[in-house]
């Protein structure tokens, strides 16, 4: 995203398919656990990559992105009532992993044995340095 307007218009779309997840009737989408994660927009404007995320998993994500595949022309049409456009960007769904990954992350941390005395000594020492 080289433009301040291409920027604008990725967060704006972002917003809107976030919003209209929970309008779908498509048994792939499953607007609980799907996220959009991000959304970038290509400089002329014309295409827009739409990075999706399943709390599932990537072959959840994957089914979701085919879903959304499918209602992309109702998606579009919502853009373009929201925004006020002309003509709504050709919508690319992507699966993502990092709802899977924070999870992973998470349940490292929460494993990691550190006593609690430990554990504030460190914070002493880290407020006192």
């Amino acid at each position: 995203m080289a433009d301040y307007k291409s920027a604008r218009m990725a967060s704006d779309i972002q917003r809107i398919i976030g919003g209209k997840l929970r309008d779908l009737k498509d048994p792939r989408v499953d607007a609980e656990k799907l996220t959009v994660v991000r959304a970038e927009v290509s400089r002329d404007r014309s295409v827009a990559r739409i990075y999706v995320s399943h709390l599932g998993g990537m072959s959840a994500a994957k089914e979701a992105v085919k879903g959304l595949e499918s209602a992309s022309g109702l998606l579009r049409h919502e853009i373009v009532a929201v925004l006020g456009i002309r003509k709504a960007p050709e919508l690319r769904f992507i699966p993502d992993d990092s709802a899977e990954y924070s999870a992973h992350i998470s349940r490292m941390l929460r494993d990691l044995n550190i006593p609690k005395d430990e554990e504030e000594k460190r914070d002493d020492e880290d407020i006192n340095a």
